[in-house]
């Protein structure tokens, strides 16, 4: 794993109940907006107004893992691209709601579907269509700062807003949560899922212009699992051993309150990154989950703005890994660690049958986040970990018709710090200038300028990661020339399968291949770092019609 300069920065507040407060503010910088055209400087990260809980302060595995519950369809309804037929409607209500994170934090207000943190886990079978109606039930004012002066937040739009992306879904562009789509609380919107793609972890959360960091960090996600006969055939961990585990961060008041960083100019609170001292597993602080001894699946999905997760087990007990973004890996991996980058996932595979009546923690940067207290005995484990699982045939970049080259850009201020992020040196609202057409290949290489590692998510699209390079940073700066220090560097063994989100490290070029497959229509394409997408670092794309 790459540790940029940011990482270095981040990692005073990674590692849970070993840093101070302070020490965390005074280790971060925050940037203000490119639409500020007086600034030269980046603005300094404010300190919070309010005492935040500290996280040494909280007895640590105290409350149960709470496991989302399933969505359940409320009718049967026609739709015009079934005639004949009835699909499953599901009713998801986004409303305001009061959680307990931990049992010695007070209620915190969060915003969640049908008013739970996560929203409940959508459960769908490949090739079976369903509908799900996204209704927005919210409050009309926002509980979380704000910054007018980012692109689609202006003062004329309405403080809230949503629309639901389910990410990593193929569907038209109409299903799809385009950002600009949003609505106002008191209207909704149905989504068609066609679900014609292979099992895979996905989930769903808010993609609204301008306020998505705000509203993911409201709570506005859940899990969407895609399931098939392939996978079900091979006989992994199944039902109540087969678990979502969605793992974000926040920073919290002492008085249970979510609190968002903001820059130190209330006219531009904007931050370029939001890191939170607590972990939450599901919802929750320090959770403690009870499982048998035997094999258990746990789908792992980063759902943080910013923090990327270092996952390991206690004892040096190995994880299995079978699955990344979009489904079942070649063969099982064995790790010491997982790594994920916002919007990442992982589906795991944990043994627990040595460990009958023990306790194992799942630890973020060697900190305990989630034990798990094994029984001393349980049902018989009929499940099993295959040698092979699903294969993944290989693009080949010689078929591709197009072979785009991307920049990921910084404006920095004297002192090095970011003042605003974009895609190609573009912004949101340039001209379109990705244009692939339907069922074509096509390779992106995406060129890091910065000082980051950012993880690019690509709209419709399951690619492959075909290979990084390191690059002349000056030759690029002096003649915009590739000019490569040093081989080509294949996809790591967790990386051949199917992925949606790519982690682009500093001083690379990271290539992948997709075949544009899906209705034609506009898409998009961002940073999933949410602070970075808010603030110009998401473009859009067109697909285009096979022959036009």
């Amino acid at each position: 794993m790459t540790i940029t300069r940011r990482d270095f920065l981040r990692g005073a507040g990674a590692f849970v109940g070993m840093y101070t407060l302070a020490d965390a503010w005074h280790s971060a910088r925050a940037s203000t907006p490119m639409t500020m055209p007086a600034r030269t400087s980046a603005a300094m990260l404010a300190p919070p107004k309010v005492p935040l809980i500290n996280p040494t302060s909280l007895a640590r595995f105290v409350d149960a893992l709470p496991i989302p519950s399933v969505a359940h369809a409320e009718s049967q309804r026609t739709h015009p691209a079934y005639p004949g037929r009835k699909l499953s409607y599901h009713r998801m209500e986004m409303r305001e709601c009061k959680i307990s994170l931990h049992r010695d934090i007070p209620g915190t207000r969060l915003w969640g579907y049908n008013g739970q943190f996560p929203g409940p886990t959508i459960e769908a079978r490949r090739g079976e269509p369903l509908l799900v109606e996204w209704i927005n039930a919210l409050p009309s004012k926002h509980f979380l700062p704000i910054d007018h002066s980012l692109h689609g937040a202006e003062h004329d739009k309405p403080e809230v807003r949503a629309i639901t992306h389910v990410h990593g879904a193929r569907v038209s562009a109409k299903n799809d949560g385009f950002p600009e789509d949003w609505y106002t609380p008191g209207h909704s919107t149905l989504y068609h899922y066609p679900n014609g793609q292979d099992a895979a972890t996905l989930w769903y959360h808010d993609h609204a212009m301008g306020i998505t960091r705000l509203n993911i960090y409201a709570g506005l996600f859940g899990a969407y699992i895609v399931r098939d006969d392939e996978e079900q055939a091979l006989n992994l961990p199944s039902g109540d051993c087969d678990i979502p585990l969605m793992l974000c961060d926040r920073l919290v008041a002492q008085d249970g309150q979510l609190y968002y960083p903001v820059s130190d100019d209330p006219a531009a609170p904007w931050v370029m990154q939001c890191n939170g001292n607590l972990v939450l597993c599901n919802g929750k602080v320090f959770p403690y989950f009870d499982v048998e001894p035997r094999r258990y699946r746990f789908r792992l999905i980063n759902t943080a703005n910013t923090r990327f997760f270092d996952l390991s087990l206690s004892h040096d007990q190995p994880l299995q890994q079978i699955a990344s973004d979009q489904g079942l890996l070649p063969v099982p991996l064995q790790r010491a660690r997982i790594e994920l980058y916002p919007a990442e996932r992982a589906d795991v595979v944990i043994d627990f049958s040595a460990f009958a009546g023990k306790a194992v923690q799942l630890r973020h940067q060697a900190e305990g986040i989630l034990e798990f207290r094994v029984r001393d005995h349980g049902r018989r484990d009929s499940s099993t970990l295959p040698a092979a699982l699903r294969g993944v045939p290989r693009i080949d970049p010689q078929s591709a018709v197009q072979n785009r080259i991307l920049t990921l850009n910084e404006t920095d201020d004297a002192n090095g710090n970011a003042m605003t992020m974009l895609l190609d040196g573009k912004r949101w609202s340039d001209p379109v200038t990705e244009k692939p057409r339907q069922n074509s290949i096509e390779t992106w290489s995406f060129v890091n300028l910065t000082g980051d590692a950012h993880p690019i998510h690509l709209h419709l699209v399951r690619f492959q990661i075909l290979d990084r390079r390191p690059f002349d940073l000056f030759a690029w700066n002096a003649q915009r020339k590739l000019l490569f220090t040093g081989p080509a560097q294949p996809p790591e063994p967790q990386e051949l399968g199917w992925k949606d989100t790519v982690r682009a490290d500093p001083g690379m070029v990271t290539r992948i291949a997709m075949r544009f497959e899906g209705e034609p229509g506009r898409y998009v394409w961002h940073c999933h770092l949410l602070e970075h997408e808010d603030n110009e670092m998401m473009r859009p794309f067109d697909l285009l019609p096979a022959h036009s």
